[in-house]
């Protein structure tokens, strides 16, 4: 057999004695079972001839050199749902991470490591580049403009070092710098439900691509930074954005390398969920009575499976629901802490291995094809651009949109110039002052 492993007669093992030391409890890798439950379930499996099972039996049997620089560390993405299922509770992804360092730094995916070091660059944290200044102008250029343009709007606020306030806002560099109007319903949603909230023209960078990397100094420096900033501005919740893996870099990095920081580190998905219930948030259905539009949602892993887990899901749905009309909203098939990563995270978007992704995001694809939704919804950027991706490449027949946009629409604060993401079965609903669009300052 070509592709059969040759063990030579002595193994150094030293690999896996290095990552027994590294993981929590050993991550558990000496439990394995060999039963296979990690690698049916693994949407990586097959691709270079590796699965979870095979990785880990290769690290056991002492296979460091066939393990090092095997790019299948890179088609992992790290999302561990294989340890979800594990019966052992075998951490299969923290060997992955640790076995992504074995690769030369300079080596490692242009993508990822052009990311983390153009973060290092500038204080802004910006994986795009964005410094402070360009970051400070187009808040409000944009600002500035939508007061200007849509009545109603004349007060909004977008604060920038301002200190005191409730919340530290992060913001994901995709919208500053590529498509700025999406930042728009989010400061309105924020705007009606009162939260006292900043920016910072320093470290408000919401992407982390130094975790992707393995390169654990960086990581922590970034996330040490932002949080710092947050502190220093004397905020007390550090509301990440709608960005799994950011939400998760900051949470995880204030675990693992004991930054003991005393701020809340919350998604802002779980304070739409607030908002509503509290009656802050008016969303209403209404507009999806007749017109019944089918949405599903993607539960991002770094938000749900491996930090907050299905309470945040359950939140999620409560906000989906309230938006849509539960009779409207399909859920995928498997869901919650046990759903399909989508191939989104890990890197994999900057990796350089776009046919593997691909391969890879075709669990998730079928999934939300099963659903026959319109819209799915992707409370993650990295999660966004995959499922919109797929539905390109695989020619779906779903939208893809941010939740901020579906909050916004039912609302009907979602300004015509905000729907990028939305087909034309929405582009003209709920437009704000057109007839029989609710008043949303009614009653305030």
């Amino acid at each position: 057999m070509e592709n059969a492993i040759k063990i030579k007669p002595v193994q150094r093992n030293t690999f896996m004695e290095k990552v027994r030391g590294l993981l929590p409890q050993g991550g558990n890798l000496n439990l394995c079972l060999t039963c296979g439950a990690c690698a049916s379930g693994c949407p990586a499996t097959g691709l270079e001839e590796m699965d979870p099972r095979k990785f880990l039996r290769m690290a056991a049997l002492g296979l460091d050199d066939e393990i090092a620089g095997h790019p299948w560390v890179w088609m992992c993405s790290m999302c561990t749902r294989c340890t979800h299922v594990c019966p052992m509770q075998v951490n299969i992804a923290g060997l992955v991470y640790e076995a992504r360092k074995l690769w030369p730094r300079e080596q490692r995916p242009k993508g990822i490591l052009g990311s983390c070091d153009m973060a290092l660059r500038n204080p802004s944290c910006s994986a795009m580049g964005t410094p402070p200044e360009d970051f400070r102008f187009v808040v409000e250029d944009v600002l500035e403009e939508v007061r200007a343009t849509q009545p109603g709007w004349e007060n909004l606020q977008a604060p920038i070092d301002k200190s005191g306030s409730t919340f530290f806002l992060s913001q994901n560099s995709r919208e500053p710098v590529t498509e700025p109007d999406e930042m728009v319903p989010l400061w309105k949603i924020l705007h009606l439900a009162g939260a006292d909230w900043t920016y910072s023209c320093s470290a408000w960078g919401g992407e982390n691509y130094c975790m992707f990397l393995a390169d654990d100094d960086n990581w922590k420096k970034i996330a040490a930074g932002t949080l710092q900033t947050a502190r220093d501005l004397e905020c007390r919740v550090y509301l990440n954005t709608e960005c799994g893996h950011s939400t998760y870099s900051v949470w995880a990095a204030n675990k693992r390398f004991n930054l003991n920081s005393e701020l809340e580190i919350a998604p802002i998905v779980a304070y739409y969920y607030e908002w509503i219930k509290a009656g802050k948030l008016k969303v209403s259905s209404q507009w999806n009575r007749d017109r019944k539009i089918k949405f599903t949602v993607q539960d991002p892993c770094n938000q749900i499976r491996k930090s907050y887990g299905d309470a945040q899901a359950d939140k999620m749905r409560y906000v989906v629901k309230a938006c849509v009309g539960e009779e409207n909203f399909v859920d995928m098939t498997p869901n919650k802490s046990n759903n399909f990563c989508c191939g989104g995270g890990g890197g994999y978007l900057q990796s350089g291995y776009t046919e593997a992704r691909r391969h890879y995001g075709k669990f998730k694809f079928d999934q939300i094809a099963a659903t026959g939704v319109d819209y799915c919804l992707t409370p993650c950027h990295n999660c966004h651009a995959q499922i919109h991706d797929m539905a390109e490449f695989y020619a779906g027949n779903y939208h893809t949109t941010h939740l901020w946009t579906i909050i916004a629409l039912s609302l009907g604060i979602l300004g015509e110039n905000e729907r990028e993401y939305l087909g034309d079965d929405l582009k003209d609903v709920w437009l704000p002052g057109a007839p029989g669009t609710p008043d949303p300052f009614a009653g305030r």
